[in-house]
């Protein structure tokens, strides 16, 4: 597929520091793209930029051949999921996803028609009229996605959505984000510190360190083809210990 988002010589620095330097990278329409790496690497620089709340030192963005480098953020057509959910807790399920359509301008019974389909297509219909304190924390993950997708962004980044849940909603979660990517055909950004949760998501993932791309590529390639040291001891160690580890305590051969 041709490439649609397009990220060209972004450099951002702070105090002196780098935390960016010469990113470029391409991602296609609807893909599902990890952006890997430790805390300090950039990975969140990148994200701020790429959403507007931070402009670059110098560098380009582009959305279908169209420059949103410095487009507000409201201008961009693009979503934000936080970690920590950021749902309104007085309001309803239905109340939250309504919320962003009607301050959008949509009338009352056209926002509640959509809100509820969305909440529909990520499967929290038995739980419209919860309120964020009665839902699981992957539900109301689901909240925020379902409320982030009412509004046709053309991308959806992630900030580590999953951070603040347990294994099981981890687990739980990671099938619905496939399924909700597969179900909108939408692009995802995902930033994330997790090996194992990049890899079980991604069509490709991108892995930085201090501020740089050290290997992006589909997860067998980086696996099998660590680009260097970093890459290797990073994602292909990490991964081959954890299941090392997983097989000794349990006598499972994986």
């Amino acid at each position: 597929m041709k490439d649609w988002l397009e990220v060209k010589n972004i450099s951002k620095t702070f105090d002196g520091i780098k935390a960016l330097d010469n990113i470029n990278f391409t991602v296609t329409k609807g893909e599902f793209l990890s952006i890997l790496g430790p805390s300090g690497c950039g990975k969140t620089t990148l994200l701020r930029i790429l959403i507007g709340i931070e402009i670059p030192d110098c560098g380009n963005i582009l959305i279908n051949n169209k420059d949103i480098t410095n487009f507000p953020p409201n201008k961009r057509n693009m979503g934000i999921v936080f970690q920590n959910y950021a749902l309104f807790p007085n309001m309803t399920v239905l109340e939250n996803v309504k919320y962003v359509l009607k301050i959008n301008k949509n009338s009352n019974s056209a926002a509640e028609k959509k809100a509820k389909t969305i909440i529909d297509k990520v499967g929290l219909t038995e739980h419209l009229n919860k309120k964020p304190h009665e839902l699981s924390g992957g539900q109301q993950q689901r909240v925020a996605i379902a409320r982030t997708l009412a509004l046709n962004p053309e991308v959806i980044l992630f900030d580590e959505p999953m951070s603040a849940l347990d294994a099981d909603n981890r687990l739980t979660l990671r099938k619905e984000f496939k399924k909700i990517q597969k179900e909108f055909k939408i692009t995802m950004i995902y930033i994330t510190h997790d090996q194992e949760e990049a890899f079980s998501l991604s069509d490709r993932v991108m892995v930085m360190n201090k501020g740089k791309i050290e290997q992006i590529d589909i997860p067998n390639e980086i696996f099998n083809h660590p680009k260097n040291t970093y890459v290797k001891n990073f994602v292909t160690k990490h991964l081959i210990d954890k299941v090392s580890s997983i097989e000794k305590c349990t006598g499972i051969d994986l």
